[in-house]
């Protein structure tokens, strides 16, 4: 006899065989038929959902790595706080990818929309999750040790011996061994519960409440902070006034009147770089020593700033951010008179060695007839002068060995009067003509002596052309109308100045980070319990388990100890062959009941 038992795989078959056999088919299933139908969480309900998911850890966590991510553009893009040059560059040089960019918010990564929104859910999301959390260790601080579980064998750290010593005296002897270790003791019946280690919870709470507290610190910072920045060429000074800034930013709460009284001067700029090797030309030192005041009437101080030494002044601080050359300079006019002097700061468009350019704007210089004939130079300065022979500009070392100005003159109108805000290193040239025709033989119009010249160009073997000036030389302009003096340099300093309040609070909070942190890692909650009762044969059994929140020796190593520890007050009975750990009955076997452990008594970390 043969059995064929015909199986179907077509998909779409019934899962209990009535596809085939129809009515008299699904009567041999008896699963019951599901007919579910999801109620509708509604307006209301979707809104729980929502704040449940927002509030849940894992949902803070993922807006914790947004946040970190988001934050990286920022450093490695430049951003319109920090260097508005380099964006406005960084847009010249990628027009494509600037405009993309610009509309991505790329460039005020902090102020963007996108960054705010994270930031701010990333704050809802802590407070709603450490609120419950904190309200609930309130309560287990208040709370006392679970009871004793019925079966202390089914505890992962257990040991049990026979002692001829009282239960109420095993039982007191354990409650002061544990009190002297700072357990949390409760006794009750025939045994005693400890637990220990709720520094762990407060810890975990400790770091949550503290990345709230950096929050808050960074939205204060951002909300009240100020900052801006001053270029200052030596002798110079700075008041913390609106009007004496270069360019400034603000926090929308920032109040401009509320702005500290404090200045100071730059009284000189010590910059000195390695002459020889493969490092020429390197900075050793970099510091500008300023005299400043804080107070309307307030005494005066020296200081000096250092790249990584700000000044800390009346709850600002003040930064050196850079440094470069400004040529000093006498104007005179067709008529002889002296229309312009001072040090005019050149931009460094070689960061190693310095050369920069600069302008010279003279608005009120007139012609030997008295008329308006308004003055713009283009000049180009190199600290080192290394053009041998060939009449180019560039420098060799930063250090102002041989400092030359090379002069372009123009004349005509600077458009200074239409009203419009002009670029102060820029010279409008539309309304303007240029002098083809400036210069002379150099050494005749030098005001140092000829000699000196010579020396001075002997240095690098250098010729000059008539439009370069070696320090002290006069270039005229052609048929009387005027000319210009390089009288010397002296040196700039850029520095910036910041408020932000909010730095002290995020340094408290990022210290209680790091040790709530460390609490929460490397402190165990554990609890001890510890039984007394007496056995048919009158002799005591002494049950001690122990259990930790997380697996770890260390429960069954601290439990060894202890019970090491309660051993004097509680030896073994003479019937007893091995020492602490073994009994006369299986310790598999419980001798109290054979139902299993309740997790409610106290089995639960």
């Amino acid at each position: 006899m043969s059995t064929k038992t015909d199986t179907t795989d077509e998909p779409g078959a019934a899962a209990d065989g009535s596809g085939d056999l129809g009515t008299a088919g699904s009567q041999l299933s008896t699963a019951p038929k599901e007919d579910v139908s999801l109620p509708s969480l509604g307006p209301t309900g979707w809104v729980r959902w929502f704040w449940r998911q927002l509030t849940s850890m894992r949902v803070a966590l993922l807006l914790l790595f947004l946040l970190s991510i988001g934050a990286i553009p920022g450093s490695l893009i430049p951003q319109t706080s920090i260097d508005p040059v380099k964006v406005d560059e960084f847009k010249d040089k990628h027009a494509t990818l600037g405009g993309i960019y610009d509309k991505l918010g790329m460039f005020h990564v902090y102020s963007s929309v996108w960054f705010s929104a994270i930031y701010l859910l990333l704050f809802i999301s802590l407070i709603g999750c450490i609120v419950p959390r904190a309200w609930q260790f309130v309560g287990q601080l208040r709370g006392r040790p679970p009871a004793a579980p019925r079966r202390l064998t089914r505890l992962p750290a257990y040991t049990t011996w026979r002692t001829g010593a009282a239960p109420e005296q095993v039982l007191d002897a354990a409650e002061r061994m544990l009190g002297k270790r700072r357990f949390r003791i409760r006794r009750e019946g025939t045994a005693v519960a400890s637990e220990k280690g709720y520094l762990r919870e407060a810890g975990n709470l400790l770091f949550h409440v503290a990345l709230i507290v950096m929050l808050v610190a960074f939205a204060a910072g951002s909300l009240w902070k100020s900052e801006g920045g001053k270029l200052i060429t030596e002798g110079d000074g700075f008041s913390n006034s609106l009007t004496q800034y270069d360019d400034f930013s603000s926090g929308p709460f920032f109040d401009t009147d509320t702005m500290a009284p404090f200045g100071f001067t730059m009284d000189s700029f010590d910059a000195t770089y390695e002459r020889t090797g493969p490092q020429k030309g390197t900075p050793r030192t970099f510091r500008a020593n300023i005299t400043y005041f804080t107070g309307a009437d307030g005494t005066e101080h020296k200081k000096s700033i250092e790249v990584n030494t700000p000044l800390d002044i009346a709850g600002n601080k003040v930064y050196l951010l850079s440094h470069g050359y400004a040529p000093v300079v006498t104007v005179k006019d067709g008529r002889g008179k002296v229309v312009y002097h001072g040090a005019v700061p050149f931009l460094p468009q070689d960061p190693k060695n310095f050369t920069s350019s600069g302008v010279v704007k003279v608005p009120g210089a007139r012609d030997k007839d008295g008329k308006r004939n308004q003055l713009g130079f283009q000049a180009l300065f190199v600290p080192t002068f290394g053009g041998k022979n060939s009449g180019s500009m560039f420098s060799q070392f930063p250090a102002p060995d041989f400092p030359v100005l090379s002069v372009n003159a123009w004349h005509g109108d600077l458009g200074m009067d239409s009203g419009l805000p002009q670029n102060v290193y820029r010279l409008d040239t539309k309304r303007m003509t240029q002098y083809k025709d400036a210069g002379g033989d150099f050494f005749k119009k030098m005001l140092l002596p000829k000699d000196r010249a010579a020396q001075m160009l002997g240095h690098t073997g250098a010729k000059l052309t008539p439009q370069q000036l070696a320090a002290e030389s006069t270039m005229n302009l052609p048929d009387g109308q005027g000319s210009i003096t390089f009288d010397g340099i002296r040196t700039w300093a850029s520095f910036k100045i910041t408020h932000q309040p909010g730095n002290g609070l995020a340094l408290t909070g990022a210290v209680c980070a790091l040790l709530g942190l460390a609490a929460s890692l490397f402190i165990q909650r554990r609890r001890v319990w510890v039984r007394a009762e007496h056995a048919d044969d009158g002799v005591t059994v002494v049950e001690m388990a122990g259990l930790g929140r997380s697996e770890s020796s260390r429960v069954a190593e601290e439990l060894a100890a202890l019970a090491a520890e309660l051993t004097p007050s509680a030896p073994l009975a003479a019937d007893t062959a091995d020492g602490p750990g073994t009994s006369a009955e299986d310790p598999t076997e419980p001798s109290d009941s054979a139902d299993p452990a309740d997790p409610s008594e106290g089995a639960r970390a």
